[in-house]
């Protein structure tokens, strides 16, 4: 059986400064989007909207989603988490809903956070909201796997129990136990990041309707996510649900099915060509 290294989750210190590995898989996420992103800009529609007019596509609309995008997946993801998996102690306590420091992020609130942001960010841009929903969306899965990155560093969100014959269950000395387990963590790197980023960017690359990329990313992550939880282990508070499902399967069952009837809406829907902006170059 491997043993988790228990990393340290300070990757460096400079006096009372602490550089969190956990902070730098962010930083690499808004990294990670802000490169796809410009190679984004690449693909049509986008390539064709280039320019300076209304509507158009610019380096600069990347700079002002993201720092949108980053305030959508902060707050909703916080909210999201005090919602969906402790509403009644966050009732009793709800100061300790901004005590953002002591963890607790919920993708799905993230998620949200982000639809919202957009959607402000789209009106206040004379953009189409499901132009921009489709610019975002292939960017998003390599951050995503940043971030399950930092949770295998700092030692959480393991899996649940697994064969000590199997040859990379893992010991996680912070579960307090010296069970072999699932590396989940790595398991949703590969599935929600990996897997789902070369699936979305290569159905992206070719012009779709509008929101059948956005409706791809919903599937997709929504699939990829119920399969990888049942190799993760349930909150302790809320343990396994109805239908003995996780909480965060049960979150992605209106993601699929959302997706599914976007994508079918999208390809029902007659929207007119949009005319080229500025040459294709």
């Amino acid at each position: 059986m491997l043993i988790h290294p228990k990393i340290d989750p300070v990757a460096l210190q400079i006096g009372p400064v602490a550089i969190h590995w956990y902070g730098l898989t962010y930083l690499l996420a808004f990294g990670l989007f802000i490169a796809l992103a410009h190679l984004r800009l690449r693909h049509e529609p986008f390539r064709s909207l280039h320019g300076d007019g209304p509507g158009a596509w610019s380096r600069k609309d990347i700079e002002d989603m993201l720092f949108v995008g980053v305030l959508g997946v902060v707050l909703g993801g916080r909210l999201g988490y005090c919602l969906f998996y402790k509403p009644g102690y966050y009732l009793q306590h709800p100061l300790e809903i901004f005590f953002v420091w002591q963890g607790g992020m919920s993708f799905h609130g993230g998620l949200i956070g982000v639809i919202l942001s957009q959607v402000w960010y789209a009106r206040s841009r004379g953009k189409p909201f499901w132009q921009v929903m489709d610019f975002i969306a292939p960017c998003v899965p390599l951050g995503l796997a940043a971030g399950r990155l930092g949770n295998f560093i700092n030692g959480e969100l393991w899996g649940r129990a697994a064969d000590p014959d199997l040859p990379w269950a893992m010991v996680f000395p912070q579960s307090g136990t010296a069970i072999p387990r699932h590396p989940s963590q790595l398991y949703e790197l590969l599935l929600e990041g990996l897997v789902l980023f070369v699936l979305l960017w290569l159905y992206a690359r070719r012009q779709r309707k509008e929101a059948q990329v956005s409706a791809m990313f919903l599937i997709g992550y929504g699939v990829t996510r119920f399969t990888a939880e049942y190799f993760r282990e349930p909150d302790a508070h809320l343990g396994i649900l109805a239908f003995k499902m996780s909480m965060g399967q049960w979150l992605c069952i209106p993601m699929i099915l959302g997706g599914v009837l976007l994508w079918v809406w999208a390809e029902t829907r007659d929207v007119p060509v949009r005319p080229n902006r500025t040459a294709a170059r």
